[in-house]
């Protein structure tokens, strides 16, 4: 099997439902991937069911995993106020992530963040295709690599691809920029300001699609 054939295999499936609120129920049980033996919960999207934009992050952080609620913790209030400096409502928005558990390792006390593998980012995809099945929005946005691998596969790549507009497999639209907490691993607060507004003009994309 080729990669772009394998790639439509696994963007492919979904998860069966007519209704998000029951296909959120039905994930609480998932066990596609081993990451639901160390989390406390599972993550799934919230926002309006019929939201013209997808917001597709990476993984529930800390915050996210112990509130089962996603982009709540320091990325996602910071989103939020990248999100309003673009003129966007992120009440307008569908907000969820590739990867609905927490992947971490522990370390004393804390819970250090873990880059998901490909096994589970495909897993996974039968969770978000679910949830862009019945969305259906005009445009989604990859917040980052592992949304970007999970929307458009291995060839995406953020750093040449940001702030372009590009199609998946299924010809919808997906809007490629990075995930907010790159801002907030940066030490130098101009080198922060600086990526931040260009964040921001990345978001501003969006606005053309909420019209």
């Amino acid at each position: 099997m080729d990669v772009s054939s394998e790639i439509a295999q696994w963007q492919a499936g979904s998860a069966p439902g007519d209704r998000l609120a029951d296909v959120a129920s039905d994930a609480e049980d998932c066990r596609r991937c081993p990451l639901y033996q160390d989390a406390t919960h599972l993550v799934f999207g919230e926002g309006n069911d019929d939201a013209r934009v997808l917001l597709v992050g990476e993984q529930p952080g800390d915050k996210e995993d112990l509130a089962a609620r996603p982009f709540i913790g320091p990325a996602g209030r910071l989103l939020d106020a990248c999100l309003e400096d673009a003129g966007i409502d992120r009440g307008l928005c569908y907000v969820t992530n590739a990867v609905k558990h927490f992947k971490f390792t522990p370390r004393g006390k804390r819970r250090i963040h873990a880059k998901p593998n490909t096994g589970e980012i495909k897993a996974c995809a039968w969770w978000l295709n679910a949830e862009r099945r019945l969305i259906k929005p005009r445009l989604t946005v990859a917040l980052g690599a592992t949304a970007a691998y999970s929307l458009l596969g291995p060839k995406a790549k953020v750093t040449r691809d940001r702030g372009q507009v590009l199609k998946s497999m299924d010809g919808s639209e997906v809007l490629m920029t990075i995930h907010p907490s790159y801002l907030l691993r940066l030490p130098d607060p101009a080198d922060r300001e600086r990526e931040k507004a260009r964040f921001v003009e990345d978001l501003h994309r969006i606005g053309a699609y909420l019209d």
